[in-house]
């Protein structure tokens, strides 16, 4: 079985369908693992994303950490014997992704961007060196551990009258001495640019905060109010929350439609939206690294051009 675990709903949804398909290459079937309580509900959700098979264990589990998290996977890992283990690249995932290879003395290939089968075995592809390289990494024992991050695949259309098993798995982990003490939610400007559809991005183009106002203008004439930015505008200047950083170290976001305005386009930030459907920029220096990836560019001094495009896009609507 290919395994798919994540403490992030979505994402598990989204490894779904990459599960799927590497599933039929290797003559296996998709299955999934869910931690915690409430897990029956998460378990019909992900048989109806393409989850042959899912297992429940630690419902007795408030919040899941890494020793327990572990130790459970590896209890049902050694039971199935998967070929592959994928697990969402969130914070808990990125600690327990390494006690488990530990566990099962396996191979872990970290942020993976792409995943597939060659002439038998796993073999995928990932960022590195701040996204000036893509490593190839071709898996020589079984199983392979793989983390995924959110967008990284479009998940199936959800089908409720997909068949599946719910099998719960009785495991008791044992005591560990860490504890989680307390658990606060992030104060958020209510940003959410990794679901946004339509993203209208500002870089160190613009000469001070009072002038993100034209991407405000510029992002309510496309209909889609979302706001991004490059790292210097929410880590430097703090002209934005970090809820808009959009980046290698920020957010990785997937929207129909990506406007970037005054980034020059390093590719820290393209590693973050290069997945866009369309991609838009706005710069006066035609030789920006951010005309490499786009579909559309616009050369010209983003000041003049923002609200000649809001003018005009307010008259076509």
């Amino acid at each position: 079985m290919v395994f798919v675990f994540s403490d992030n709903e979505k994402i598990a949804i989204e490894m779904l369908a990459k599960a799927v398909e590497i599933s039929r290459e290797l003559g296996s079937k998709p299955s999934a693992v869910v931690l915690g309580r409430d897990g029956q509900e998460k378990a019909r959700k992900l048989v109806a994303a393409g989850a042959s098979v899912v297992y429940l264990a630690g419902q007795d589990m408030d919040e899941i950490k890494a020793e327990e998290g572990s130790e459970i996977l590896h209890s049902i890992c050694k039971e199935v014997d998967p070929p592959l283990i994928m697990i969402g690249s969130t914070k808990t995932g990125k600690e327990i992704a390494p006690r488990l290879a530990s566990l099962l003395d396996a191979g872990l290939s970290t942020d993976s961007r792409k995943l597939y089968v060659r002439d038998g075995s796993i073999v995928t592809e990932r960022i590195v060196y701040s996204g000036n390289g893509v490593a190839t990494e071709r898996f020589a024992s079984k199983p392979a551990i793989v983390t995924v991050q959110a967008k990284t695949y479009d998940p199936l259309p959800p089908d409720d009258s997909r068949g599946g098993e719910i099998v719960t798995k009785d495991i008791a982990p044992r005591e560990y001495g860490s504890k989680i003490l307390k658990v606060e939610s992030m104060v958020s400007e209510g940003a959410n640019v990794e679901d946004a559809q339509i993203i209208v991005s500002c870089g160190r183009g613009f000469k001070s905060s009072q002038d993100l106002k034209l991407i405000e203008d510029l992002a309510k004439s496309l209909k889609g109010y979302t706001l991004g930015c490059s790292r210097p505008i929410a880590a430097d200047l703090k002209w934005l929350s970090e809820d808009h950083w959009i980046g290698l170290s920020g957010h990785k976001v997937k929207p129909k439609l990506y406007v970037a305005c005054g980034i020059s386009g390093q590719i820290q930030h393209v590693a973050g939206m290069r997945d866009s459907g369309i991609i838009v920029a706005i710069n006066k220096d035609e030789n920006a690294p951010i005309f490499k990836v786009v579909d559309y560019g616009i050369v010209g001094d983003l000041y003049t051009v923002i609200p000649k495009l809001v003018q005009a896009i307010n008259e076509k609507a």
